[in-house]
């Protein structure tokens, strides 16, 4: 079937950068509820729209239409003892940025001077070009609840702590983004 609005698409990934070094390869595919749901990127759901089960392409999605530019303005120099320790880079904190009207954000440590950090609130991919290769493994019609919920339930769905409606299972276990529910 071919992959349409509110159809389930599973799709195998590989993400590189535009020089072709690879960021992330997925194990599992990944699964989203096609449609315009911003369940994956718009030019994912672009690339794939009207194709089927073993499509395979490889597109490049400039930093504008992935995580964004790289904003220098979000790289913030704390002193040192204003921040838990131990402290490593690559650690990462929310905090809030100077603008009041942006909500919180994740910083990362990027550097460790005697008693300065360097905090970086860029996403880790923002400013650059990625390219994907995309392998369609399956293609399914979503379930009115899906649809309702406007993401995928059951085996693999990308589960997040979502908008109002509690699947009761809610303990906080932030690794396990592919925790299986059972479906109605």
């Amino acid at each position: 079937m071919k992959i349409a609005k509110n159809t389930v698409v599973s799709v195998k990934y590989k993400l590189s950068d535009a020089q072709g070094q690879l960021i992330e390869e997925s194990q599992e595919p990944m699964v989203y509820l096609h449609g315009g749901y911003e369940n994956t990127l718009p030019k994912i759901e672009e690339a794939l729209d009207g194709k089927e089960t073993g499509y395979s392409v490889t597109i490049q999605v400039e930093p504008v239409d992935a995580f964004g530019e790289y904003d220098a303005e979000l790289v913030k120099i704390e002193p040192k003892n204003r921040l838990p320790s131990p402290i490593e880079v690559g650690m990462q904190f929310e905090g809030s940025p100077d603008d009041d009207n942006q909500g919180a954000v994740i910083f990362t440590v990027t550097e460790i001077a005697d008693d300065k950090v360097v905090l970086d609130g860029n996403h880790p991919l923002a400013g650059i070009a990625l390219r994907f290769d995309l392998n369609v493994t399956e293609v399914r019609e979503a379930t009115e609840e899906e649809i309702q919920h406007q993401h995928v339930h059951g085996p693999h769905g990308h589960h997040h702590h979502d908008h109002g409606h509690d699947h009761g299972d809610d303990d906080g276990d932030e690794g396990d983004h592919f925790r299986s529910q059972p479906i109605h």
